[in-house]
């Protein structure tokens, strides 16, 4: 595997395999890597002959930043598990490589999808996702870029910049990889205390029996039920849980038969922040 920190670098490996007709597959993470991101790469490694990984902690997307400063970084473990399942190249740039001029976001306009979930939550998140992802696509040029859905607006909102921008890249999304107990798998889970990493499996838990409910309640009835099985866990503080359209991730009036829908959850398990969603039809 090769490691490299710089775009020339980059560029000098990978244009002699684009010429040569090479397709490259491309995983961008933000490091701490777990099972769910190696199912990502093993999945690239099917479909591509060369795969690129990124590692880059993007400081533009935390509306947070005591959570940038804490978010793990473990290059040396990533850097082992990446070279023991076969991957080509890995891509840790400085932000400096990534940001020349100012550590600052563009704007973009996402058709609205950037308003709606995390969007109310985490002011200019999106923005610092569509500047990093975007960057990240003009340096690497796949052909094939993979997302795990635990991100599902982040993964649809790069659907959407790659067909506003006319990107040359096929954005595919890939299933939640889980724990044993439900809990989707995170880089932020190893940051969970003991008593909260317990706690924290009841997340999908309600996840799943929403989706028993969904279609014999209303929307706001099923909300009001989730809200009230979040108050009786003291550990585990709800910041949201919506039903949205899968295409516009807006909560519907009324359920459509034709429409594919999916619950979202954010929950705060201490001072750690979870999120998780489950297709509902």
């Amino acid at each position: 595997m090769k490691l490299v920190s710089k775009k020339s670098e980059l560029k000098a490996i990978l244009e002699p395999l684009r010429v040569a007709g090479k397709q490259i597959g491309f995983v961008p993470t933000m490091g701490a890597l777990h099972q769910g991101h190696l199912s990502l790469v093993t999945r690239a490694q099917k479909k591509n002959d060369v795969v690129v990984v990124s590692v880059f902690v993007n400081p533009t997307q935390f509306d947070n930043q005591e959570d940038l400063v804490k978010y793990p970084k473990t290059l040396a473990a990533d850097q082992a598990m990446l070279e023991q399942i076969g991957c080509d190249v890995l891509f840790v740039p400085t932000v400096a490589e990534m940001y020349p001029e100012q550590v600052s976001a563009e704007s973009f306009d996402f058709d609205g999808l950037e308003f709606e979930m995390e969007g109310k939550f985490r002011t200019g998140h999106f923005d610092g996702v569509g500047t990093v992802v975007k960057r990240l696509f003009e340096l690497v040029e796949p052909h094939t870029a993979y997302f795990g859905k635990k991100d599902f607006q982040q993964y649809k909102i790069i659907k959407k910049l790659v067909k506003k921008y006319d990107l040359p890249v096929k954005v595919k999304g890939r299933p939640i990889f889980r724990e044993s107990d439900g809990l989707a798998m995170s880089s932020r889970n190893t940051r969970l205390t003991e008593a909260h990493r317990d706690a924290a499996p009841m997340i999908f838990k309600i996840l799943k029996k929403a989706k028993k409910k969904f279609g014999q309640k209303s929307i706001e009835e099923l909300t009001q039920w989730v809200e009230k099985q979040f108050k009786k866990e003291p550990l585990l503080d709800l910041e949201y849980f919506t039903i949205a359209d899968e295409k516009t991730l807006k909560t519907p009036n009324e359920i459509s038969p034709s429409a594919k829908y999916r619950a979202f959850i954010a929950v705060f398990a201490g001072d750690i922040r979870l999120i998780d969603n489950i297709g509902l039809n």
